[in-house]
Protein backbone atom coordinates (compact mmCIF):
# COMPACT_ATOMS: atom_id res chain seq x y z
CA UNK A 1 0.00 0.00 0.00
CA UNK A 2 1.49 3.50 -0.87
CA UNK A 3 2.68 5.82 1.79
CA UNK A 4 -0.24 8.23 2.55
CA UNK A 5 -0.16 9.21 6.04
CA UNK A 6 1.99 8.61 9.10
CA UNK A 7 0.32 6.70 12.17
CA UNK A 8 0.68 7.59 15.93
CA UNK A 9 -0.67 4.95 18.26
CA UNK A 10 -1.35 6.55 21.70
CA UNK A 11 -1.76 4.69 25.31
CA UNK A 12 -2.35 6.17 28.54
CA UNK A 13 1.37 5.66 29.53
CA UNK A 14 3.25 3.74 32.62
CA UNK A 15 5.81 3.79 35.06
CA UNK A 16 5.99 -0.50 34.29
CA UNK A 17 7.62 -0.77 31.19
CA UNK A 18 5.88 -3.85 30.23
CA UNK A 19 2.85 -1.85 28.37
CA UNK A 20 4.72 0.36 26.73
CA UNK A 21 7.39 -2.75 25.28
CA UNK A 22 3.73 -4.11 24.10
CA UNK A 23 2.74 -1.28 22.49
CA UNK A 24 5.40 -0.69 20.57
CA UNK A 25 5.33 -4.72 19.29
CA UNK A 26 1.59 -3.47 18.15
CA UNK A 27 3.08 -0.80 16.64
CA UNK A 28 5.45 -3.22 14.47
CA UNK A 29 2.57 -5.54 14.22
CA UNK A 30 0.42 -2.60 12.44
CA UNK A 31 3.03 -1.57 10.03
CA UNK A 32 3.44 -4.69 8.67
CA UNK A 33 -0.49 -5.06 8.00
CA UNK A 34 -0.12 -1.32 6.26
CA UNK A 35 2.92 -2.63 4.77
CA UNK A 36 4.52 0.25 5.35
CA UNK A 37 7.99 1.08 7.18
CA UNK A 38 8.01 0.96 10.80
CA UNK A 39 9.04 4.62 10.86
CA UNK A 40 5.75 5.09 9.61
CA UNK A 41 4.23 4.12 12.71
CA UNK A 42 5.43 5.17 16.19
CA UNK A 43 4.04 5.54 19.56
CA UNK A 44 3.41 7.55 22.35
CA UNK A 45 1.65 7.74 25.61
CA UNK A 46 -0.57 10.64 27.57
CA UNK A 47 1.12 10.29 30.88
CA UNK A 48 4.88 8.81 32.07
CA UNK A 49 5.91 9.62 28.80
CA UNK A 50 9.26 11.55 27.72
CA UNK A 51 7.36 14.89 27.22
CA UNK A 52 3.67 15.96 27.53
CA UNK A 53 2.01 14.29 24.29
CA UNK A 54 1.80 17.63 22.31
CA UNK A 55 5.62 17.63 22.30
CA UNK A 56 5.67 13.66 21.04
CA UNK A 57 3.03 14.13 18.45
CA UNK A 58 4.81 17.86 17.03
CA UNK A 59 8.29 15.46 16.83
CA UNK A 60 6.36 12.53 15.13
CA UNK A 61 5.24 15.35 12.98
CA UNK A 62 8.24 16.92 11.94
CA UNK A 63 9.01 12.84 11.32
CA UNK A 64 5.85 12.97 8.72
CA UNK A 65 6.43 15.73 6.83
CA UNK A 66 10.23 14.88 6.48
CA UNK A 67 8.90 12.13 4.66
CA UNK A 68 6.93 13.96 2.48
CA UNK A 69 3.51 13.63 3.95
CA UNK A 70 1.46 16.07 5.15
CA UNK A 71 -1.02 13.78 7.02
CA UNK A 72 -0.54 12.41 10.11
CA UNK A 73 -3.20 9.87 12.25
CA UNK A 74 -3.82 9.54 15.67
CA UNK A 75 -4.87 5.98 16.81
CA UNK A 76 -5.78 5.95 20.64
CA UNK A 77 -5.47 2.53 22.31
CA UNK A 78 -7.66 3.15 24.67
CA UNK A 79 -10.65 0.97 25.27
CA UNK A 80 -13.36 3.07 27.46
CA UNK A 81 -14.74 6.47 26.27
CA UNK A 82 -13.17 8.24 29.12
CA UNK A 83 -11.85 11.46 30.15
CA UNK A 84 -8.74 11.02 28.28
CA UNK A 85 -10.28 9.96 24.83
CA UNK A 86 -13.24 12.57 25.38
CA UNK A 87 -11.03 15.21 26.48
CA UNK A 88 -7.54 15.25 27.04
CA UNK A 89 -6.66 13.63 23.85
CA UNK A 90 -8.22 15.82 21.50
CA UNK A 91 -6.84 18.73 23.79
CA UNK A 92 -3.69 18.07 23.25
CA UNK A 93 -3.90 16.91 19.79
CA UNK A 94 -5.56 20.80 19.37
CA UNK A 95 -1.97 22.24 21.02
CA UNK A 96 0.05 20.22 18.27
CA UNK A 97 -2.13 21.20 15.38
CA UNK A 98 -1.51 25.35 16.34
CA UNK A 99 2.22 24.16 16.80
CA UNK A 100 2.47 22.40 13.60
CA UNK A 101 0.09 25.03 11.40
CA UNK A 102 -0.85 24.47 7.87
CA UNK A 103 1.46 22.73 6.75
CA UNK A 104 0.56 18.86 8.43
CA UNK A 105 -3.37 18.27 9.16
CA UNK A 106 -3.54 15.74 12.10
CA UNK A 107 -6.16 13.44 12.31
CA UNK A 108 -7.86 11.97 15.40
CA UNK A 109 -9.06 8.57 14.62
CA UNK A 110 -12.12 6.74 16.71
CA UNK A 111 -10.10 5.22 19.93
CA UNK A 112 -9.90 1.65 19.54
CA UNK A 113 -12.74 0.47 22.46
CA UNK A 114 -14.95 1.50 19.69
CA UNK A 115 -14.70 -1.96 17.63
CA UNK A 116 -17.01 -3.76 20.24
CA UNK A 117 -17.26 -6.90 17.73
CA UNK A 118 -13.94 -7.48 16.77
CA UNK A 119 -12.93 -7.06 21.02
CA UNK A 120 -16.29 -9.10 21.52
CA UNK A 121 -14.09 -12.18 19.29
CA UNK A 122 -10.81 -11.39 21.04
CA UNK A 123 -12.27 -11.42 24.47
CA UNK A 124 -13.77 -14.65 23.58
CA UNK A 125 -10.40 -16.49 22.56
CA UNK A 126 -8.93 -15.38 25.88
CA UNK A 127 -11.58 -16.99 27.53
CA UNK A 128 -11.21 -20.22 25.38
CA UNK A 129 -7.80 -20.76 26.55
CA UNK A 130 -9.03 -21.00 30.30
CA UNK A 131 -9.13 -25.02 31.15
CA UNK A 132 -12.21 -26.02 33.62
CA UNK A 133 -12.75 -28.89 35.64
CA UNK A 134 -15.31 -30.81 32.95
CA UNK A 135 -17.13 -32.33 36.14
CA UNK A 136 -18.29 -29.44 37.41
CA UNK A 137 -21.50 -27.07 36.65
CA UNK A 138 -20.86 -25.27 33.42
CA UNK A 139 -18.64 -21.88 34.13
CA UNK A 140 -19.62 -18.54 34.56
CA UNK A 141 -17.75 -15.57 33.14
CA UNK A 142 -17.40 -12.42 34.27
CA UNK A 143 -15.86 -9.30 32.46
CA UNK A 144 -13.16 -7.37 34.46
CA UNK A 145 -13.18 -3.61 33.36
CA UNK A 146 -11.15 -0.62 35.34
CA UNK A 147 -14.34 1.36 34.89
CA UNK A 148 -15.72 4.85 34.30
CA UNK A 149 -17.58 7.09 36.56
CA UNK A 150 -18.43 9.27 33.47
CA UNK A 151 -22.16 8.93 32.62
CA UNK A 152 -22.72 5.64 30.04
CA UNK A 153 -18.69 5.25 30.35
CA UNK A 154 -19.10 1.99 31.28
CA UNK A 155 -22.03 0.88 28.17
CA UNK A 156 -19.17 -0.79 26.11
CA UNK A 157 -18.41 -3.07 28.72
CA UNK A 158 -21.86 -3.86 29.29
CA UNK A 159 -22.94 -4.43 26.14
CA UNK A 160 -19.66 -6.71 25.44
CA UNK A 161 -20.62 -8.62 28.47
CA UNK A 162 -23.96 -9.67 27.13
CA UNK A 163 -22.22 -10.60 24.16
CA UNK A 164 -20.40 -12.95 25.89
CA UNK A 165 -22.95 -13.77 28.31
CA UNK A 166 -21.01 -12.59 31.22
CA UNK A 167 -21.50 -10.83 34.21
CA UNK A 168 -19.93 -7.17 34.68
CA UNK A 169 -17.36 -6.01 37.59
CA UNK A 170 -15.07 -2.67 37.68
CA UNK A 171 -11.52 -2.05 39.40
CA UNK A 172 -12.56 1.32 40.43
CA UNK A 173 -15.90 1.59 40.67
CA UNK A 174 -18.80 -0.48 41.69
CA UNK A 175 -19.86 -3.57 41.67
CA UNK A 176 -16.47 -4.94 42.67
CA UNK A 177 -14.89 -8.57 41.74
CA UNK A 178 -15.64 -9.68 44.75
CA UNK A 179 -18.94 -8.32 45.35
CA UNK A 180 -19.83 -10.37 41.85
CA UNK A 181 -18.42 -13.94 42.85
CA UNK A 182 -20.23 -13.43 46.52
CA UNK A 183 -23.13 -13.02 44.44
CA UNK A 184 -22.04 -15.91 41.81
CA UNK A 185 -20.85 -18.09 44.97
CA UNK A 186 -24.49 -17.97 46.68
CA UNK A 187 -26.10 -18.63 43.53
CA UNK A 188 -24.25 -22.24 43.70
CA UNK A 189 -21.86 -21.09 40.94
CA UNK A 190 -19.09 -23.51 41.38
CA UNK A 191 -16.61 -22.75 38.77
CA UNK A 192 -16.08 -19.09 37.43
CA UNK A 193 -14.02 -17.31 35.41
CA UNK A 194 -12.74 -14.00 34.81
CA UNK A 195 -11.58 -12.05 31.68
CA UNK A 196 -9.73 -8.43 32.50
CA UNK A 197 -10.69 -6.02 29.65
CA UNK A 198 -6.97 -4.54 29.80
CA UNK A 199 -5.08 -3.85 26.46
CA UNK A 200 -1.63 -5.32 28.28
CA UNK A 201 -0.05 -6.98 31.37
CA UNK A 202 0.78 -4.01 34.09
CA UNK A 203 0.38 -2.84 37.50
CA UNK A 204 -2.92 -3.46 37.42
CA UNK A 205 -2.89 -7.14 35.83
CA UNK A 206 -0.51 -7.76 38.65
CA UNK A 207 -3.00 -6.14 41.13
CA UNK A 208 -5.91 -7.88 39.90
CA UNK A 209 -4.07 -11.81 39.93
CA UNK A 210 -3.05 -11.00 43.27
CA UNK A 211 -6.99 -9.87 44.32
CA UNK A 212 -8.19 -13.51 42.58
CA UNK A 213 -5.50 -15.34 44.59
CA UNK A 214 -6.99 -13.42 47.57
CA UNK A 215 -10.60 -14.41 46.65
CA UNK A 216 -9.51 -18.11 46.20
CA UNK A 217 -9.48 -18.18 49.45
CA UNK A 218 -12.21 -16.41 50.43
CA UNK A 219 -14.25 -18.39 47.91
CA UNK A 220 -12.92 -22.02 48.56
CA UNK A 221 -16.13 -23.47 47.26
CA UNK A 222 -15.58 -22.18 43.63
CA UNK A 223 -12.92 -22.61 41.26
CA UNK A 224 -11.96 -19.16 39.99
CA UNK A 225 -9.66 -19.17 36.74
CA UNK A 226 -8.43 -15.50 35.74
CA UNK A 227 -7.88 -15.26 32.08
CA UNK A 228 -5.24 -13.25 30.15
CA UNK A 229 -5.33 -9.53 28.89
CA UNK A 230 -5.76 -8.98 25.31
CA UNK A 231 -1.88 -8.38 24.41
CA UNK A 232 -0.32 -7.18 21.09
CA UNK A 233 -1.38 -9.57 18.56
CA UNK A 234 -2.07 -9.41 14.46
CA UNK A 235 -5.57 -9.44 15.33
CA UNK A 236 -5.57 -6.87 17.67
CA UNK A 237 -3.59 -4.51 14.75
CA UNK A 238 -6.07 -5.52 12.93
CA UNK A 239 -8.99 -3.53 14.61
CA UNK A 240 -6.63 -0.61 14.95
CA UNK A 241 -6.13 -0.71 11.57
CA UNK A 242 -9.92 -0.73 10.87
CA UNK A 243 -10.05 2.66 12.44
CA UNK A 244 -7.55 3.98 9.91
CA UNK A 245 -8.74 6.63 7.14
CA UNK A 246 -7.72 4.62 4.16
Amino acid sequence: MKLRSTYLLVSHGSRDPRPQRALENLGQLLSQKLANSFPAVATATLEFGPAPLHEQICSFGERTLSLGLTQLQILPAFLLPGVHVAEDIPAEVETAQKTLGSQLKIALRPHLGSQEAGLTRLLKNQMQDVAFLPNLLLPKWILLSHGSRRPAGNSTVEKIARELGAETAYWSVQPSLEAQIDNLVRGGQQQIGIVPYFLFNGGITDAIAKNVAQLKQQFPAAELHLANPLGASAELADLIGNLIQK
